[in-house]
């Protein structure tokens, strides 16, 4: 059984998953702009897709991007650990139209709330044991798919039959195999999506109750919790 790594005085890591298009990054970045951005690390699955720059054009399309495989789990782990240790990392950026990961990167500091946020967030047992909360964002399967294809078409380059072709064979299937699965993990679920503010406003304010808790010397929060 994995087994949570010792957080840094104040650290307090949260996970927020849920199916592409469902507002987990809303709900992560909403979270973040309302805790201040000195006060949040956030990392996003996307950047930790494998680097493919081995890889053919062709090969790199026939790739299901949606799989648990696609992801670079040990890098993400030790970005976790040492943000939680109090070090900055250097994150990868990820190129979606290239398939694989550009030459750049950029700088995340230590805070003391951490936010990882992506489809499988809350998959992988070693990266789920160092969440202290795990959010889940349900939303209904054509309202996300409505999202994704508005996306993929607006800001990756794809056309409308390509990312229809890709939903049907790998993204949902994927969804129903890996992703919705990991509800059963999460200590919130989020209906609705990222523009839930009560939802987000209630998580706000318990994440806020959590923190103190963690940053009270006594740890233990007030009598009769």
């Amino acid at each position: 059984m994995a087994v949570a790594d010792q957080p840094s005085l104040g650290s307090f890591a949260v996970g927020v998953a849920g199916g592409t298009g469902s507002g987990k990054t809303t709900v992560a970045r909403r979270l973040a702009d309302l805790l201040g951005a000195d006060g949040v690390a956030l990392l996003t699955l996307d950047a930790y897709y494998l680097d493919q720059a081995a890889l053919t054009t062709p090969q790199r399309l026939a790739v299901n991007y949606d799989h648990p495989d696609a992801f670079d789990w040990p890098l993400l782990l030790e970005h976790l650990r040492r943000l939680r240790r109090g070090e900055a990392v250097p994150v990868p950026v990820y190129d979606f139209a290239a398939l694989t990961r550009s030459a750049q990167w950029h700088l995340v500091p230590a805070a003391p709330v951490i936010i990882v946020e992506g489809i499988l967030a809350l998959y992988e047992p070693a990266l789920r044991a160092n969440f202290d909360l795990k959010v889940y964002v349900d939303t209904d399967a054509d309202v996300r798919f409505i999202r994704r294809l508005q996306r993929d078409v607006a800001e990756r380059g794809r056309t409308t039959e390509s990312v229809i072709e890709q939903y049907l064979d790998s993204v949902r299937p994927s969804h129903l195999q890996f992703i919705e699965p990991t509800k059963r993990y999460a200590d919130v679920i989020l209906p609705h999506g990222g523009h839930n503010d009560p939802a987000v406003e209630v998580l706000l304010a318990r994440l806020r109750e959590l923190v103190t808790d963690r940053r009270s010397p006594d740890r233990g929060g007030s009598s009769g919790r």
